[in-house]
């Protein structure tokens, strides 16, 4: 009996709470205008609502490269078509449409990353090398580091103490982050971006390629490539409007009026143009 009544007063106790742990909680509340909240309840569920600008911001970068092969090659297709019959040019414009594309983009892209990742090592060791010149300029950033604490809402003591650990903990680190916005351990890749954008582009670029390539009536094939075009068009634009928390209606709309606003200009000026030169 002893036993179980000894038991039950472990269940039902509850966990100690100092009274002045109770009072200052009190006073806490009436200072902000809410009622007091007891320090021995548990944590509330954290919030659990979705947050859009880092979900799989490669996938985004992808598809845009994806579309950007689609609307290129589909264009110069249909443009070539325009002003020829001949499924031959057709297939060649395309192809070299695909693999010139391709190669400017990994081009372009290696150079663009190549150079801001050049940018950022450059301003982490203008870091290093002003810890290395001293006590005084140690001093200067880490006040430069306080400073930017401070401007982003904490107390000028708190700022100070804020930087103060940081800086015993990873002086370049936290500057580099917090003053250059560079995350040390997530500096660019150039060939990685090369890559992937050659291959987005690639991926895109076969699109109407395939759509086109089979079809030996002139005005049926004309009708294949739009029509593919603007099936891929929808899909990527719904695709990079959900993984950007946007509605997919309007984003998919957007991307299929600049489409078809691409493919009508080229066939209008291969029409113009190539009249007269059918090969």
């Amino acid at each position: 009996m002893a036993d179980s009544t000894f038991a039950a007063s472990i269940v039902k106790k509850e966990p100690h709470v100092a009274p002045e742990a109770k009072v200052d909680a009190d006073l806490e509340a009436q200072k902000i205008g809410t009622e007091a909240v007891d320090v021995s309840s548990p944590l509330l569920e954290p919030d659990e609502h979705q947050h859009f600008s880092h979900r799989a911001p490669w996938l985004r970068a992808g598809v845009l490269g994806a579309n950007d092969g689609l609307v290129s090659v589909a264009s110069l297709m249909i443009g070539v078509g325009g002003g020829s019959s001949a499924l031959h040019i057709m297939i060649l414009a395309g192809l070299a449409g695909l693999v010139g594309g391709a190669l400017s983009m990994a081009v372009g892209e290696y150079i663009s990353v190549a150079s801001q990742k050049d940018a950022e090592q450059a301003d982490i060791e203008k870091e290093k090398q002003m810890q290395a010149k001293g006590p005084a300029a140690r001093q200067h950033e880490l006040e430069e580091l306080a400073a930017i604490y401070e401007n982003r809402g904490l107390s000028k003591a708190l700022a100070k103490q804020v930087a103060t650990e940081f800086t015993e903990k990873d002086v370049i680190r936290a500057h580099a982050r917090d003053e250059l916005g560079i995350d040390i351990d997530d500096l660019a890749n150039p060939l990685q971006a090369c890559v992937a954008s050659a291959f987005a582009f690639c991926i895109g670029a076969g699109i109407p390629l395939l759509a086109a390539s089979f079809i030996t009536n002139h005005a049926m094939r004309i009708l294949s490539l739009v029509l593919a075009t603007t099936a891929a068009l929808t899909a990527f634009g719904s695709l990079g409007a959900w993984l950007g928390g946007a509605n997919m209606l309007k984003g998919a709309a957007r991307v299929i009026l600049g489409g078809w606003i691409a493919l009508g200009i080229t066939y209008g000026i291969g029409r113009a143009f190539g009249a007269g030169y059918e090969v």
